[in-house]
């Protein structure tokens, strides 16, 4: 099994490689191009298309699931934390378990990135009652059905990687496991069937002292075949049994030459996220490309003979920003919760997935095509029977792409206040030219200008062309 989980690390290996080559791309991407023109990326054959690692067919039926089915990774993960099952409002003290959690890295042994590998089936072909959750109105694949699972899954790969010494049996995990944000989701041309099984798998590919990377794809099998549909990378925080303070995990240790290039990849990605912080526009201005762009924008919205820059004029083929969004308020329940208590992150990933596409289809008036899925970030976590307000935003638009945000935050009635808790970005793409967004405000602006920014990145464009 071992030498099975080694082929299967290798043929992902360089796939991680490539995503980590981003590495300081946001930041350097200011100055310099990076890659050939949108346009020779748009006009990609389909053959060319078939070289890129996301859209190799893989055959690997020689294991079909580690830990079963999802719903028997969710009893597991229960069992291992020494969770209570059904939901009450007043959860059992975990307080006696923070004398087993480890102090210091010293304590635990390393682990591999084969100790953590595992993998999951959700059994479509054969569960009729489950395939109604994963089928959508036309016909396919629920992709927010399988954000939830793929969080979920996540969590139970860091449950594989982390090992406490002498633990005696029947002793509850000393840990709670926190989703921080989710990387880049790329898909592939493969479209996802409502009736065929699908399978998760995934390893730890970097640790951190109290964080650890995972990564996720999904796989569905197709004429006798499992061939692949997405792959995600997951940042988890590990916390005490309280959800206090952080918690040191066990540090990862490459058992070959293609676990040390994806823990070095895993590295480049640790940087590249603090290069990007760097350049938030929370912290710093636009550059001197940037603010050229907004100012052009704003005459391209004015009359220049008159000098009345109180009135705005949309120029053709445009939409202002401020029409471009709808919104929604999701009331949250107990059976959207996760294991402490708190509404489950893959839940908020499918509701904001699909405002998403609501929004991207009434703009654009064409049934859009999910491209990518970026900087999903949790901010603070949501209660359950919380008010959540979800925010949807086209922030720019190029040739026939739109960059989308959502913002998700929760919503007191009573005082009328909101609180942001999440942030979604993705990717879509139509048939047609899409018309180009117009920010009306500085505020606007600037949000046009991350858009952007994302967009770009997302895409592997230079920022400045």
């Amino acid at each position: 099994m071992r030498g099975q989980i080694s082929s299967i690390l290798r043929n992902y290996s360089f796939l991680l490689t490539k995503h980590s080559s981003y590495g300081f791309r946001q930041a350097e991407v200011l100055n310099r191009s990076i890659h050939p023109s949108f346009q020779s990326f748009r006009m990609m054959s389909s053959n060319e298309r078939s070289n890129d690692p996301m859209n190799l067919t893989t055959d690997k039926s020689n294991y079909e699931a580690t830990a079963g089915t999802m719903k028997d990774v969710k009893l597991k993960i229960i069992e291992k934390m020494g969770l209570q099952f059904g939901y009450n409002p007043l959860q059992h003290s975990r307080e006696h378990l923070m004398q087993y959690t480890p102090k210091s890295i010293d304590e635990l042994p390393p682990r591999s990135m084969q100790d953590s590998f595992t993998s999951a089936i959700i059994p479509l072909s054969t569960d009729v009652k489950l395939r109604e959750k994963y089928v959508g109105f036309l016909g396919s694949l629920r992709i927010g059905r399988l954000m939830e699972d793929m969080d979920l899954f996540a969590v139970w790969v860091v449950h594989q990687h982390v090992l406490v010494p002498n633990l005696q049996p029947g002793i509850p995990l000393p840990y709670t496991f926190v989703t921080i944000l989710v990387d880049k989701i790329d898909f592939t041309e493969i479209d996802g069937k409502p009736d065929a099984d699908i399978r998760l798998s995934g390893h730890v590919s970097w640790v951190g002292k109290t964080s650890v990377e995972v990564v996720v794809w999904l796989e569905q099998r197709r004429t006798g075949k499992w061939r692949k549909i997405t792959r995600a990378l997951f940042l988890m925080a590990a916390r005490d049994p309280c959800n206090i303070k952080s918690a040191v995990v066990n540090p990862l240790v490459p058992g070959n030459d293609e676990e040390k290039m994806i823990l070095d990849s895993g590295e480049s990605r640790k940087k590249r996220r603090q290069a990007i912080q760097q350049f938030d526009l929370l912290k710093t201005e636009p550059n001197a490309y940037e603010t050229k762009l907004i100012h052009d924008l704003f005459i391209k919205t004015i009359d220049t003979k008159s000098k009345a820059f109180n009135k705005r004029i949309l120029p053709p083929g445009c939409v202002w920003m401020e029409d471009a969004d709808l919104n929604n308020i999701i009331f949250s329940h107990p059976e959207d919760r996760n294991n402490h208590n708190k509404i489950f992150g893959g839940f908020l990933m499918r509701h904001a997935l699909e405002l998403s596409w609501a929004l991207g289809y009434s703009f654009s008036k064409r049934r859009p095509k999910l491209e990518h899925i970026s900087d999903i970030n949790f901010i603070k976590p949501v209660d359950v029977s919380s008010l959540i307000s979800m925010n949807a935003h086209v922030l720019y638009t190029e040739l026939n792409y739109m960059e989308i945000v959502v913002i998700a935050e929760v919503y007191d009635p009573v005082s009328g206040s909101q609180s942001t808790t999440n942030s979604f970005y993705f990717t879509y793409s139509v048939a047609d030219t899409l018309p180009q967004v117009i920010p009306k405000t500085y505020h606007e602006a600037i949000w046009y200008i991350d858009g952007r920014r994302k967009f770009r990145h997302i895409m592997e464009l230079a920022v400045t062309p």
